[in-house]
């Protein structure tokens, strides 16, 4: 039998394929905006932030590295490259999945720290820990991945053909510690963490809060922020718990029972599912930030007037005509600029 070869009908792998392109666009180009976003406001940003353009950089490392692999495989109806671009694909979903759960964890542990000192006008967590922190997370992961190589764990195709990980039904037996430790310090050890932590947040917002309330009327602008904040960061954390955790139980089935006993429809949606989670972190800083909002508005009215301007240039034959236009544009733009002042 041929492990590379698709067990699903060809309109469910054209299907896949289409979501996964889908995917793709939305993800390289979200997260892009969050990048260009950051460097837009370097200057202005705080050292927590700093976490949040690392999450942002391994959900485009994802994208960009996995997925138009998956598409062409989709549409092919059969995995391309054999056992060498299976293993890469494999070693990038485990690397760039790891260094997001331990980012969503740091993020979680700063912002508690943070909030233990609202109204304190010094820094909690410096540049130089935040960065130490980011360059722990790609370390750690790092580390994960190499473990198969050295005969802890396991890399193989997925059941349905289309798709390669940790090969969890081979699993069984001798890679069953690996399979424990990675549940344990991975999965289940960063969700315990990032539910106290944001619950801890919470508490202090609340009596913070209450504290206001008591002595004025006025809720401080602080308590607003950081509830903004937090609201930002349980709902990506939580974005990233729920799209995994359907994978992440069908493979603890494929361990303790027969992996052939899961239909490959069935083993293919938490696949799917679990690749959407690259998509939902800039949906949300959309969605809950107003001042990502209005960048993201204002990048896209440039370049639509960029592009406008260059298609009337190319339409025009006149080259004088052209530097008048240009003259014009810079006296109107001097005019605003000394009506404004």
């Amino acid at each position: 039998m041929d492990i590379y070869s698709s067990t699903l009908s060809p309109a469910v792998d054209i299907g896949a394929g289409c979501y996964l392109l889908f995917v793709a666009v939305f993800s390289i180009i979200g997260n892009l905006l969050v990048l260009i976003m950051a460097i837009k406001r370097s200057s202005k940003m705080k050292p927590p932030e700093l976490l949040s353009v690392n999450l942002a950089v391994t959900d485009l490392g994802a994208a960009v590295t996995m997925y138009p692999l998956a598409v062409a495989s989709a549409w092919r109806h059969r995995w391309l490259g054999g056992d060498t671009t299976c293993v890469y694909y494999a070693v990038a979903g485990f690397f760039f999945g790891i260094a997001s759960i331990m980012n969503l964890t740091g993020l979680a542990i700063v912002r508690f720290i943070v909030s233990l000192n609202l109204q304190s006008p010094n820094e909690k967590i410096g540049w130089r820990k935040v960065k130490m922190l980011c360059l722990w997370t790609w370390l750690y992961a790092l580390v994960w991945a190499v473990f198969p190589f050295v005969g802890w764990g396991r890399y193989g195709p997925e059941p349905y053909g289309l798709s390669c990980s940790l090969a969890w039904g081979q699993m069984k037996h001798e890679g069953f510690s690996f399979v424990i430790s990675l549940f344990s310090l991975n999965l289940i050890l960063p969700c315990v963490i990032i539910v106290c932590c944001y619950f801890g947040i919470a508490i202090k917002l609340y009596l913070t809060y209450r504290m206001s309330k008591s002595n004025s009327n006025q809720i401080p602008n602080i308590v607003k922020l950081h509830r903004r904040l937090l609201a930002i960061a349980v709902l990506i954390s939580l974005g990233f718990m729920v799209c995994w955790s359907p994978y992440a139980i069908v493979s603890m089935w494929s361990i303790l029972h027969d992996s052939g006993s899961i239909p490959p429809e069935v083993s293919l949606l938490p696949c799917l599912f679990a690749k959407s989670s690259t998509v939902y972190n800039p949906l949300i800083y959309y969605i809950f930030s107003q001042s990502f909002r209005k960048e993201v508005k204002q990048l896209w009215l440039y370049f639509s007037s960029t592009l406008c301007h260059f298609s009337n240039s190319i339409n025009d034959t006149d080259i004088y005509m052209v530097s008048i236009n240009v003259k014009s544009n810079v006296k109107v733009q001097t005019a605003v600029q000394e009506i404004t002042e």
